[in-house]
């Protein structure tokens, strides 16, 4: 493979994982800072020394402080720089500093802090965006805002589920003909799906009881790891096998 691809490849992967997360402006790394837009190797250990002589970041408008930070370099990183435990709310958010005057407005107009405004949803459920476009700031654009104000901070992924097994099922002897149980599907024959339950024998879901419509191959609804809901339609506890069904089992897991 060549080292010069790959290394281009890793540096624009984290430069758009930088880009979208944001980084701490008081604990990121020269090297990490290098990956911000706007911020060059110089800048970013600017940074780096004026932390180090001043401390802690306080503001975002602190930046401007820094030696060689022009308004433009400000105007390209300010947004990607977070400060988790900065005095002003907004610098904690994705919200460009460009912007705070629209964010401040709003909470000015229902009559409550910036505080209230990124915590309380339905008060920003009321805002009505429209009244907030201009001719330099779009309906996008606010959307863009309210919905950094949603979820203020670094972490842009999704809450992830907790997968369990049902807790009342430990043996063969615990299943019961009808019950709909979680799983997760262990392997994928042309028949069919073994599926994990929580017991040490797997149950299959043939392959005509994947779908309420005709199928041919079975990873054209299941893939292997995924969670899902079935139906226990057969148990042989001499030869210890389980048949089940998705049939007309909803997938809400």
């Amino acid at each position: 493979m060549n080292q010069g691809k790959l290394r281009k490849a890793l540096d624009q992967t984290v430069e758009n994982c930088v880009n979208l997360v944001g980084v701490n402006l008081n604990t990121a790394s020269r090297h990490l800072l290098t990956y911000v837009s706007g911020l060059g190797p110089q800048l970013a250990q600017n940074i780096v020394d004026y932390r180090s002589e001043n401390g802690p970041f306080r503001t975002r408008k602190e930046l401007m402080k820094v030696p060689r930070m022009g308004a433009k370099a400000f105007e390209q990183c300010a947004g990607f720089l977070r400060i988790p435990e900065g005095e002003y709310p907004l610098d904690r958010t994705a919200v460009h500093p460009e912007s705070y005057a629209i964010v401040e407005k709003m909470a000015k107009d229902k009559g409550c802090t910036l505080e209230e405004l990124i915590s309380d949803k339905a008060l920003r459920d009321s805002v009505r965006l429209e009244e907030y476009v201009t001719a330099t700031v779009g309906l996008p654009t606010l959307k863009d805002i309210m919905k950094e104000l949603e979820k203020p901070g670094r972490d842009p992924r999704q809450q992830i589920k907790v997968f369990e097994f049902d807790p009342n099922i430990r043996t063969l002897e615990d299943l019961r003909e009808g019950m709909v149980v979680p799983g997760i599907v262990g392997n994928i024959t042309n028949f069919g799906a073994f599926v994990d339950i929580g017991i040490k024998e797997n149950g299959l879901i043939h392959l005509s009881q994947l779908a309420d419509r005709y199928i041919t191959d079975p990873s054209e609804v299941v893939s292997i790891h995924q969670h899902v809901l079935v139906k226990i339609t057969g148990i042989d506890h001499s030869r210890k096998r389980i048949q089940l069904s998705m049939v007309g089992v909803e997938q809400n897991i």
